[in-house]
């Protein structure tokens, strides 16, 4: 029996230090959050479940009043912070601390969390869902790291390159037989 899992990357969302959880959509990522509902209407859902952070929710929203379904979230879907929030860095050390982190998955900048505490919170929720609702298709509202970071766990060739080459928003199917990762299809366009 095969389980579909739905990873939904959130779409644009502008930076405001401080503000990880809250800051929400542009304007420009709530129109691409509908047209990632468009991509829903026939596929039929069973469960979503997201990030707790706004611009996740935010992406699914228009799915989740689609199918007339709840949003739950869950904590340790959060996006993985490479350093810690206290902190600012220029984009080219986080870029290159991203980067590291795929290489040495207990890497991270001071504060930070690596990949592999980022594993072993969020893919428990994943073993949970293919568990609890085997033979569904569940839908996650979540980050470009925590996406990554959780398909690495399923495939380790999903690294930093596939990161990398993700878009906001992006949408990535995964089929699981059991807690078997059979495939994976890109689906946003």
């Amino acid at each position: 029996m095969q389980t579909t899992i739905y990873m939904v990357r959130h779409a644009e969302s502008p930076f405001t230090f401080g503000q990880e959880r809250e800051r929400g959509l542009s304007p420009e990522g709530f129109v691409e959050a509908k047209r990632v509902a468009q991509l829903f209407t026939d596929i039929d859902v069973h469960y979503i479940v997201s990030s707790p952070y706004a611009r996740a929710q935010q992406t699914i929203q228009h799915i989740a009043e689609q199918k007339s379904l709840p949003i739950i979230e869950f904590e340790e879907l959060a996006e993985r912070s490479i350093m810690g929030l206290n902190h600012i860095a220029a984009w080219d050390v986080l870029y290159e601390a991203i980067r590291q982190s795929f290489d040495d998955k207990d890497f991270a900048l001071e504060g930070g969390e690596t990949t592999r505490s980022a594993q072993q919170r969020a893919v428990p929720i994943l073993e949970k869902l293919l568990e609890e609702q085997r033979g569904n298709t569940v839908v996650i509202g979540t980050h470009g790291n925590m996406m990554t970071i959780i398909m690495n766990h399923y495939d380790p060739s999903y690294g930093f390159d596939f990161w990398n080459t993700t878009s906001k928003p992006d949408i990535y199917r995964m089929t699981f037989s059991q807690n078997r990762l059979e495939q994976v299809e890109r689906i946003w366009e």
